[in-house]
């Protein structure tokens, strides 16, 4: 794959070796994304974050790592407040946006959006989620911290053994890590969901076809024996019809400290993509969770800055760049 000026729209579009390009740009890019380093390589190019769906994680990370490649930033939040409630096009929008910019990352809550507004779109556009068809860059800064949490044990992503626990038919995440993991080797995962709410079939096929082992269960606790990653996910409410219907599958598969130490390996580690929903009739990870150090939600969600730092330094041709535009550090941190 080629990065440059290149839309990210699906996951399908990587190959391992992109993928490895990218997590090596990434690695170089980590001591910039920790405030230990700065760099203006991309000083007056301006994203265009436009988010017609609720989001904090993504929007707020895609803005922070253009910042810090020292990049501007430009938002529209909430269809409501865009033209689109005024009945304009998605091509129409596009084609207007893309003057204004030099990238533009989007959310938009139905399926093939993102795809859509690319057609009309003048510049790179990143697939930000697309209702519950895909979330690319999640899969990818999801992929990194599984690589990163395994090479601390020695262990690399082939061989991986992985339970993905949760609303698996809606979770855009979980759809766009499957098709990931389908480029390495000898997998196993494990996907333990209620029956309605399973995996859909086309990406259990796939993961089969990898050669991968697939077990399909409602059974929380066999599903955590014996793997290196759980991967919780939320009832994505907004994908269903009514919080009625949410609200019979909302708290059946909660991981506490007691079941994690009961069931699960001393080096198992816990993912999710947030938000976890820590409402008292859902709370799917237990915040009895927090000091646990298998618990790296809260890396995994940094790591969102790096992956989309790299990104954008690939798609817009400047990682040789970076080290040429470093400029000195002039505050304070706690990180």
């Amino acid at each position: 794959m080629d990065f440059r000026s290149a839309h990210i729209l699906s996951i399908e579009q990587f190959e391992r070796d992109s993928i490895d390009r990218l997590f090596e740009t990434a690695d170089f890019l980590a001591p910039y994304a920790r405030r230990q380093k700065r760099t203006k390589v991309l000083e007056g190019a301006i994203l265009g974050n436009m988010f017609f769906e609720p989001s904090t994680r993504t929007r707020v990370s895609f803005g922070a790592a253009f910042n810090l490649l020292g990049g501007f930033v430009r938002e529209t939040t909430g269809i409501d407040s865009s033209s689109l409630k005024k009945g304009e096009s998605l091509y129409d929008t596009a084609r207007v946006l893309s003057g204004y910019s030099d990238i533009i990352c989007m959310r938009h809550p139905q399926a093939h959006s993102v795809a859509e507004f690319a057609e009309g779109s003048r510049v790179p556009v990143i697939n930000g989620g697309d209702g519950p068809n895909e979330h690319p860059t999640q899969a990818l800064l999801d992929l990194y911290t599984i690589r990163s949490e395994l090479a601390a044990h020695d262990r690399t992503i082939d061989g991986l053994r992985i339970a993905m626990i949760g609303d698996l038919k809606h979770g855009r995440t979980v759809h766009s890590l499957s098709k990931l993991l389908c480029l390495y080797k000898n997998i196993t995962v494990k996907l333990v969901s209620p029956e309605a709410l399973a995996l859909p079939n086309y990406l259990i096929d796939s993961l089969v076809n990898a050669g991968h082992r697939v077990e399909v269960s409602n059974d929380l606790e066999n599903g955590l024996k014996g793997v290196d990653i759980v991967y919780s996910t939320r009832i994505q409410e907004e994908r269903f019809s009514s919080s009625e219907e949410a609200n019979l599958y909302r708290g059946q598969f909660r991981l506490n400290e007691t079941i994690f130490t009961a069931n699960c390996e001393p080096n198992t580690v816990i993912m999710h993509p947030l938000p976890r929903d820590s409402r008292s009739d859902a709370n799917e990870l237990d915040n009895d969770l927090n000091p646990n150090p298998r618990l790296a939600i809260f890396r995994q969600a940094d790591n969102g800055v790096i992956v989309r730092m790299a990104l954008f330094a690939s798609i817009l041709d400047v990682v040789h760049l970076v080290e040429k535009y470093e400029a000195p550090i002039h505050w304070a941190s706690r990180r």
